[in-house]
């Protein structure tokens, strides 16, 4: 459908430059994006196993907690490869079909995994403030319903964009100062009014995405407030530290995230070789740090991840 779409404009590649002004040192750059790649794969691939394989990991929470790491893996994946591939070989070129699949599922993911830590925020709320409800409001069917509910309204938002770009005839320059396709960059090289481009680029994700920060926001104000009303200190420590892994993926995700992308609409000042390595985090670092975060502020979790090291090793 994508390719059928393509004008007569738009006949030849894409070249991703990587990251501008620092070309010499691409090749120094891509080892600790590989190695924290790695980390991620193999991370979310073992918080994947052991949700699958635990019994006692079959809660709401997990299964919300499998989504994102099943996204953060899509997140990388999509755009970890081909970065590595620009600054260690040199491969810079990117079909358009191909630059409007990566670009999709670039943004896909990102809005997903939002809409994901807003359904985990909600858990969250329920768990602490409604507990004797919490098996009657998060049944099993609930859950799927909110699963393919964020999951299609993630896909509507960002459809829109592939179509928004095969409009455009690109008879300038098809060079991207970029190590991946992203919708208004790649909007910017066409010789075309984009303002469509740019309305529904910023205003529909974002205003999403800003949606669901608030919806957090208000979760986790009331979380609170019921948290400091708990009789017991013990009660208030195990609520707070559960929470407290979650807080701390929410502002490794969004913090990169929200920079890029005001810098790549407003910051005219900010230089573009900082803005593109910052824009790099948010592919990378919170699908490394998820698992590990996880791992570590979360019971259930720690224990099985201890557990299946030492049997591995008894077994070695």
């Amino acid at each position: 459908m994508i390719t059928s779409n393509v004008s007569s404009y738009n006949p030849g590649p894409f070249l991703l430059v990587g990251i501008p002004g620092l070309e010499h040192f691409h090749v120094w750059i891509g080892i600790p994006f590989c190695v924290i790649y790695i980390i991620a794969v193999v991370g979310n691939c073992i918080l994947l196993y052991l949700i699958t394989v635990e019994r006692s990991l079959h809660e709401p929470m997990f299964f919300f907690l499998s989504m994102l790491a099943m996204t953060d893996l899509i997140l990388s994946t999509d755009g970890v490869p081909k970065t590595l591939s620009i600054f260690w070989m040199g491969a810079r070129e990117i079909t358009f079909p191909g630059c409007l699949t990566q670009m999709f599922f670039l943004h896909y993911s990102f809005v997903l995994d939002s809409a994901i830590l807003m359904a985990m925020a909600f858990d969250r709320y329920v768990a602490i403030c409604s507990p004797l409800r919490y098996a009657t409001i998060l049944t099993p069917k609930t859950i799927v319903k909110i699963a393919v509910g964020i999951s299609f309204r993630s896909f509507c938002i960002i459809l829109p964009v592939v179509f928004l770009l095969t409009r455009l005839p690109f008879c300038r320059t098809r060079i991207i100062p970029h190590t991946y396709c992203e919708h208004i960059g790649v909007a910017r090289l066409a010789c075309a009014d984009i303002s469509i481009n740019i309305w529904y680029g910023f205003c529909v994700p974002i205003m999403t995405v800003i949606s669901d920060v608030v919806l957090i926001a208000v979760s986790y104000t009331l979380i609170l407030c019921a948290v400091f009303r708990l009789p017991s200190r013990d009660a208030r420590q195990k609520a707070l530290g559960t929470c407290g892994s979650h807080v701390c993926v929410i502002l490794m995700f969004y913090t990169p995230a929200f920079f890029s992308i005001l810098a790549h609409r407003f910051g005219h000042n900010v230089s573009l070789t900082f803005h593109i390595m910052f824009a790099n985090l948010y592919i990378v670092i919170p699908p490394a740090m998820n698992p590990i975060v996880y791992g570590v502020k979360t019971k259930q979790i720690r224990e099985k991840v201890i557990l299946l090291f030492s049997v591995k090793s008894i077994d070695g």
